[in-house]
């Protein structure tokens, strides 16, 4: 696929405070790409510059073909963006809210553009209602419904799914799968590992103001050589003499439980066999035995550890 976003030495500083370094990626044609860090990585400071609402101190980005800093008006026709807060007016109601937009964007037949968004992001229902009325979820998908009237190419969603229940979150998921079906680009930023793990193309880890690393999720993920192994028992002293025999290996009890917990190795088949036989020498009886394989967070903050020398 064709790149449609290239960042190429992104830099930015606010004072003496260099929030991005050196940035660099590509983002391809109809994919999710997703930009993780932590708070206060630039990951929005990135964005802002990407959206022309901010002007970077060096380096160069193109988006669809056009500079971003010397074409900043055809950039914006290719884009949308939804910050991190709905940006609706709550004294509106909901299809008050997109007329009020598609008139904005000088669209024509502003009334039927309306109506169309509210069926199309499940709305319908609620669109005489004061947006004020709305929950988190149906509040979020009315921004995007709103950002996304004059059919732009490239959606960046900032940290979209902040502050939602899960339900709602699951259904913000299958909202921006379908974006993509539609031939849409997808630039997500995400505090939550998960949401970037279930939905993205590639990823892409900003840290200290340069990306550390990046790829397909399975390709990080092949970063780290560890896996392990989750055990569990019938009861509460056989994890505990468990726990005892396999002292020599990183090992955490899933959340409350007294029964589960999981231990960290290298991940190959020699080492899951030493384990179970450490157990069976000690007379302990497992219950199930589960492999753990890495995740995108354990990515993550083993990166973000090694970077900060943890």
């Amino acid at each position: 696929m064709e790149s449609i976003i290239s960042v190429k030495s992104l830099q930015k500083s606010f004072k003496k405070n260099r929030v991005l370094k050196d940035v660099s990626f590509e983002v391809k044609k109809g994919s999710i790409f997703a930009l993780l860090g932590s708070n206060g990585a630039g990951k929005t400071t990135c964005v802002r510059i990407l959206a022309t609402l901010s002007k970077a101190d060096g380096g160069e980005a193109t988006i669809n073909g056009h500079s971003v800093r010397r074409e900043a008006d055809a950039v914006r026709r290719s884009i949308s963006l939804t910050g991190q807060y709905a940006a609706v007016d709550e004294a509106l109601t909901g299809r008050e809210n997109l007329i009020l937009m598609a008139k904005l964007r000088r669209l024509p037949d502003a009334a039927k553009k309306a109506d169309d968004a509210l069926a199309a992001f499940r709305l319908t229902d609620a669109g005489g209602r004061q947006a004020s009325t709305y929950s988190g979820g149906m509040r979020r998908r009315l921004d995007i419904a709103m950002s996304l009237l004059g059919d732009p190419q490239i959606i960046f969603l900032d940290e979209p799914t902040t502050g939602l229940d899960p339900q709602s979150r699951l259904s913000m998921w299958d909202m921006v799968r379908g974006l993509t079906d539609e031939g849409k680009t997808v630039f997500l930023t995400t505090q939550y590992l998960e949401e970037a793990e279930a939905l993205a193309d590639y990823v892409a880890i900003l840290h200290e103001g340069k990306i550390t690393a990046e790829g397909t999720p399975e390709q990080l993920k092949t970063l780290l050589p560890r896996g392990g192994v989750q055990l569990t028992f019938l009861r509460s002293a056989e994890a505990k003499k468990a726990a005892e025999l396999l002292a020599t290996y990183p090992i955490k009890f899933e959340g409350d439980s007294t029964k589960v917990f999981n231990v960290t190795t290298d991940g190959c088949a020699a080492e899951f066999a030493k384990v179970l036989t450490i157990l069976n020498d000690g007379g302990v009886k497992i219950a199930q035995f589960t492999q753990i394989n890495p995740s995108l967070e354990d990515v993550f903050l083993t990166i973000i550890g090694e970077k900060e020398g943890m």
